[in-house]
């Protein structure tokens, strides 16, 4: 099997997989749709409380490459960006699960523990719940953040388009468990600054969504010295002409099937503006200025540059 046939076996199995979570999501309410973990709500139909129990107990290794993010902060995006370097790198697909980490039943971590290195895992779990074996291997970690008031309003967007998710009847009652944390994955506040503790540790790198879209070349080479790829100047093109987001979002249908428009709809920055009142466009100022003004990560953001009208 050529190593295109090999992906998209993985993409069918994928797909056939979440249609079939979609007709089980159907027959939900919106309240029966998400569960508490540790005082974080997660979609009842990707995540449970067995599947995270295992997942605390998984053995990371040196060269495996983890992405997190807080949800709609680029997730897809970095995967896409790391299986194509590591693609171009090694000439042979690296392991890659569909979907998040915590997603699935708790046998996968069996699995992937038989898998091949380099094995490329994206998660949203909080850093606090992430198996302290990445931390002990010291595992390279890419942290991508997105200014908050943009995150808000791809997350509407997106939790309204996807049948495993709660739907909003406004974006103001969308906004009101944003603000406050009552939405899938928690806080966002509370997500990012728990990583501030290791901003330091000499193993993460910390991206921002909005200047990948500002120098997607500039970022790509961090990435790639970040890693070790020695990725040429021309690998690096194309990488690039791979991975923007309109070449992603041209072939969304490939990859992500009738999911396509879930997951790839603006890409924007600043498109909080068309939704976002004064006052709730005040609300998170001062969410950000109690969390995340003045540490470096909150720097990072560039708070005033993009979250200011």
């Amino acid at each position: 099997m050529s190593t295109a046939e090999g992906q998209q076996a993985k993409t069918d199995t994928f797909m056939a997989d979440m249609k079939k979570r979609l007709e089980e999501a159907s027959k939900l309410t919106p309240e029966e749709l998400k569960f508490s973990y540790k005082g974080i709500l997660y979609p009842t139909i990707l995540c449970s409380e067995e599947t995270f129990q295992a997942m605390e107990k998984m053995e990371a290794r040196e060269d495996d490459v983890l992405i997190v993010t807080y949800p709609k902060c680029g997730t897809n995006w970095s995967l896409q960006i790391l299986h194509e370097m590591i693609l171009e790198v090694n000439k042979k697909e690296p392991t890659m699960i569909k979907g998040m980490l915590e997603f699935g039943k708790p046998e996968k971590y069996e699995y992937l523990s038989q898998q091949p290195s380099p094995r490329v895992l994206a998660t949203h779990i909080p850093c606090e719940d992430i198996s302290k074996s990445f931390f002990e291997k010291k595992t390279k970690v890419l942290l991508i953040l997105r200014n908050p008031k943009d995150t808000a309003v791809s997350y509407y967007h997106f939790t309204n388009k996807n049948p495993t998710l709660p739907t909003y009847e406004s974006w103001d009652l969308f906004y009101k468990d944003y603000i406050t944390g009552n939405v899938i994955y928690g806080s966002y506040f509370d997500y990012t600054i728990q990583w501030e503790k290791h901003i330091d540790d000499g193993n993460i790198l910390v991206l921002t969504f909005e200047d990948m879209k500002e120098d997607l070349s500039r970022e790509l080479r961090k990435i790639s010295d970040f890693y070790g790829l020695a990725l040429t100047d021309e690998q690096i093109k194309l990488v690039q002409e791979k991975t923007t987001f309109s070449s992603m979002k041209e072939k969304s249908s490939n990859t992500h099937g009738d999911l396509a428009n879930v997951f790839f709809r603006k890409g924007e920055v600043g498109d909080w503006k068309n939704l976002f009142t004064e006052e709730q466009s005040k609300e998170v100022d001062a969410q950000f200025e109690k969390y995340l003004a003045g540490t470096k990560l909150g720097n990072m953001i560039n708070y005033e540059k993009y979250c200011t009208f």
